[in-house]
């Protein structure tokens, strides 16, 4: 069976996005594989709700996990569901991602983390449910993904959270990443496909996808294929949270945790296997959280007087300004 490999891109109508994506799912297609591709900007996805009614169905046993909400998510639902790999890229908007790349991933959220539909799945079939009642199996799928950050800056500290941001794609799924790219100074050319250096990398971004999904074994399979290690051993990537105390630092990414050194003038960054194993990218970290919020979440009906508490806030109706007539165009 043909591995099947999805790129996704947020950026404008063949702009540099579509064109990198595409080339990448190109050199997967020329090797043999299925290849999908879809422009978010394409899709109409509403914004989540906060509704909590895909954590609350799943965990009650009457959920499958799925957004009750369904408009052009669905779409992008289904293909990932069916993908083994994607390639994925965003435009750096105010330094991070643009807001429907957020939006995406707000609705993938909780809604399809592995650590709740796993649990849920095998409960459900030990309790001798049919299969159109579990979650759906395919989320447990091995999958790998190259995500490639772009901004037209000169400077990378432009696009410096963009990168960072756009793991959170990955985290319900456990998807794991392979390769990243951070292509700064797009605006000196007029397209990508003018960057002859860039489009190779585009190349070498489809054959390590491909070497991902040939992989003999699972080690092989998730080996970092990127240009640069990062400080990060988990996520590979270089942003850093250092605590209240100054005494240890968390990667702002998957979690990990650990310590800091200076060895010949350089920061070094140590980390145990039991704090990489407590990561929200491997099992041990998503196990953690959703079993936070499955015991820590104060259930509704412990606050007797809540509605009562609540009123002078439900009271407190202000409109916006009144516009300025000196506006110059500001509102129409």
């Amino acid at each position: 069976m043909k591995k099947k490999v999805l790129g996704v891109s947020f950026g404008k109508k063949n702009s540099n996005c579509d064109v990198m994506v595409k080339h990448a799912l190109m050199k997967c297609e020329a090797e043999g594989c299925e290849v999908a591709f879809i422009r978010a900007d394409d899709l109409d996805v509403k914004n989540c709700t906060g509704c909590i009614a895909c954590t609350i169905g799943i965990m009650a046993g009457f959920g499958r996990g799925y957004c009750t909400m369904h408009d052009d998510f669905d779409i992008l639902d289904e293909c990932i569901m069916q993908s083994d790999a994607l390639v994925i890229a965003c435009p750096a908007y105010e330094t991070n991602v643009t807001g429907r790349y957020k939006t995406i991933c707000d609705r993938i959220g909780p809604s399809h983390d592995i650590s709740f539909r796993k649990v849920a799945y095998e409960e459900r079939k030990a309790a001798g449910k049919p299969k159109e009642e579990l979650p759906d199996e395919r989320a447990f799928k091995k999958r790998s993904a190259a995500l490639i950050a772009i901004g037209g800056a000169m400077t990378e500290n432009w696009i410096a959270m963009t990168l960072p941001s756009m793991f959170e794609f990955t985290f319900s799924l456990g998807i794991d990443v392979v390769d990243t790219v951070e292509y700064y100074g797009a605006m000196a050319y007029e397209n990508v496909v003018g960057n002859q250096k860039m489009m190779d990398r585009m190349t070498k971004v489809g054959e390590h996808i491909l070497e991902s999904l040939n992989a003999e074994t699972e080690e092989e399979r998730i080996r970092w294929r990127g240009d640069e290690e990062g400080m990060c051993p988990v996520c590979h990537t270089r942003l850093l949270q250092v605590s209240h105390d100054a005494k240890s630092v968390d990667c702002v990414v998957c979690g990990s945790h650990g310590t800091f050194s200076i060895e010949d003038g350089k920061l070094c960054v140590h980390y145990t296997q039991e704090e990489m194993d407590r990561s929200r990218l491997r099992w041990g970290g998503k196990l953690e959280h959703s079993t936070e919020i499955k015991t820590k979440a104060a259930p509704r009906g412990t606050i007797k007087n809540l509605k009562e508490l609540k009123q002078p806030y439900i009271d407190f109706v202000r409109p916006p300004f009144e516009p300025d007539p000196n506006a110059n165009g500001n509102i129409k």
